[in-house]
């Protein structure tokens, strides 16, 4: 049956009269019978904004606590950064205080036994009056200091007599011409020592240079043509 054929004879039962009032104008009611026209649709069930609120409010949280674990764990490796940094730099510092406050020990302590021999061969020269072997025991004394800074510390005597002028190893006071083909150096009155190839103080010395040539006179014409 049509919905229009239902809503038609709802119509019609709406005007019937009463069977029990005729010549009435009353009308009886009529229930519409359940079920007919459109149904009403069912409300949804709205969600609960203090939940949703709840739910984030305890992701922000454990994101935060999360946050902070991190933080301090990365503060306390900075932290333990920084302190192992501070000791490194004191630790360097010290090292360099202590090379340079100690740094000579091993020198001194070759140069201890010199000392040594000079005051015993001072001591005995003094007691038996015996000057000569006091000069043998300085030049044996100055060999072996010599030697021992030559062969340990690389501390070496620059020969410098009869040796061409080198301005890098010589320092000339005096310069006199002479009949040489280059600067020789003629006498030295300072010695100069070199540590590997580092020159720690040039030798003090004198230097022959070329002597300038002399001019040969020129001839005449005149002796020229009587040659001829």
């Amino acid at each position: 049956m049509s919905k229009h054929t239902s809503q038609s004879k709802i119509k019609e039962e709406k005007t019937v009269p009463s069977p029990a009032a005729e010549g009435s104008e009353a009308m009886v009611p009529v229930v519409e019978p359940q079920g007919s026209g459109a149904e009403k649709p069912q409300e949804q069930e709205q969600p609960d904004p203090s939940k949703a609120f709840a739910v984030e409010l305890e992701a922000a949280r454990k994101e935060i606590a999360t946050l902070k674990a991190e933080v301090a764990e990365l503060n306390e490796k900075y932290l333990r950064k920084l302190a192992d940094e501070v000791n490194f730099r004191k630790r360097m510092q010290r090292e360099k205080d202590d090379a340079l406050k100690y740094g000579l020990s091993s020198l001194l302590s070759d140069l201890i036994p010199v000392l040594d021999d000079f005051d015993r061969g001072i001591a005995s020269a003094e007691g038996s009056g015996n000057y000569e072997q006091l000069h043998e025991g300085v030049i044996l004394i100055r060999g072996q200091l010599s030697q021992m800074l030559e062969n340990k510390y690389a501390l070496k005597r620059i020969d410098s007599k009869g040796q061409p002028f080198d301005p890098n190893r010589h320092e000339a006071l005096f310069a006199e011409p002479a009949d040489v083909e280059e600067a020789v150096v003629s006498e030295e009155y300072l010695p100069g020592y070199s540590l590997h190839d580092r020159v720690l103080r040039a030798a003090k010395v004198r230097v022959k240079v070329p002597a300038p040539k002399k001019a040969e006179p020129e001839q005449s014409p005149a002796e020229d043509a009587g040659q001829a």
